[in-house]
């Protein structure tokens, strides 16, 4: 299982190496650029949410593409 945690930067160095000291949990940083994209995919994820629920309005892709 794949668990994402989100902690202070003063605390990251602790809590990497307290979670690198059980054996059957792997840990690693995320890079800026990742947390980027895994933040704006999540929340675009959201959005569609929204949007299947009726509770946000869906825009056409042809508008999309002209904004580009």
């Amino acid at each position: 299982m794949k668990i994402l945690v989100e902690v202070n930067d003063n605390k990251a160095a602790f809590f990497m190496e307290l979670l690198r000291s059980f054996a059957y949990v792997k840990a690693k940083p995320l890079t800026a650029h990742k947390a980027q994209v895994l933040e704006e995919l999540k929340e675009a994820v959201e959005n569609m949410t929204l949007v299947n629920q009726g509770k946000l309005k869906a825009r056409p892709a042809k508008d999309l593409l002209n904004e580009i």
